[in-house]
């Protein structure tokens, strides 16, 4: 467990880099950076700390995780300026992306079980009226044409060409006809588009998820990612109480 040296206690670069498991450069760096208040200079010009700059290094570490390295340094430079409304900004809006992705992911898991089983070819399902189907343009099993897929999720099918064009959504196109082909997995992407489009979200926001769903070769093994996003999301509001709890010893140590 880290010590904190006592008040009077001077330290030398490298007493504080041990202290934390950092090197003496990074505790430079992170000096020359603002995150730490100026050091004093003894006669020949060497760095003296002391608790106070231990206290500010206990703090940004401490930050780091739930914040990110650029906001845990603008929250102490602001600190250590003596703009402390600032840094509470900065925090605020910390917290802020926090709450976006929790409601982002809450989002996409009512997305994926609106979806339920990827869907299969309906029977009733024919290409679009104007479509003259011959050998060439039989559709295989899950198959359908932007008609029907539009009508079934109450779309124009302009909106899905321009899923397309962003790359939401990549129809194979018939070899002789040219008539866009949707299979099963193009089917899937584009409910999945539709019910996050719903909620509200931006195209260049679903692209991710659309990217992650390829790749992950469907909707089932996304269920070990969502579990995997809401660790991750839990573990950053943990990791921001503790930072919090470090920058408050910090300001009652600055007084």
């Amino acid at each position: 467990m880290r010590r904190n040296p006592q008040s009077g206690e001077r330290l030398r670069p490298i007493d504080l880099a041990r202290r934390h498991g950092l090197s003496t450069q990074a505790v430079r760096n992170y000096e020359d950076a603002g995150i730490l208040p100026a050091a004093d200079r003894t006669p020949h010009g060497y760095r003296t700390y002391t608790a106070l700059h231990a206290r500010a290094l206990d703090a940004f570490l401490a930050l780091l995780p739930g914040h990110g390295h650029g906001t845990a340094t603008s929250i102490m430079r602001a600190v250590n300026h003596g703009a402390v409304d600032d840094a509470f900004h900065l925090i605020d809006e910390s917290h802020a992306r926090l709450l976006d992705d929790r409601r982002t992911l809450r989002a996409v898991e009512k997305a994926l079980r609106d979806l339920g089983p990827t869907t299969v070819r309906d029977p009733s399902v024919r290409p679009e009226p104007s479509v003259q189907s011959g050998p060439a343009a039989a559709s295989g099993p899950g198959d359908t044409f932007i008609g029907p897929l539009a009508g079934k999720l109450g779309l124009r099918p302009a909106t899905l060409r321009t899923w397309e064009r962003v790359g939401l959504v990549r129809p194979r196109r018939d070899p002789l006809t040219g008539y866009r082909v949707y299979g099963e997995a193009d089917v899937r992407d584009a409910r999945l588009v539709h019910q996050l489009r719903r909620g509200g979200y931006l195209l260049e926001q679903i692209a991710p998820l659309i990217a992650q769903v390829r790749a992950a070769g469907g909707l089932e093994p996304l269920e070990a990612a969502m579990c995997d996003w809401h660790a991750r999301l839990s573990a950053r509001g943990r990791a921001m109480l503790t930072g919090a709890a470090e920058l408050e010893a910090y300001l009652r140590e600055r007084g």
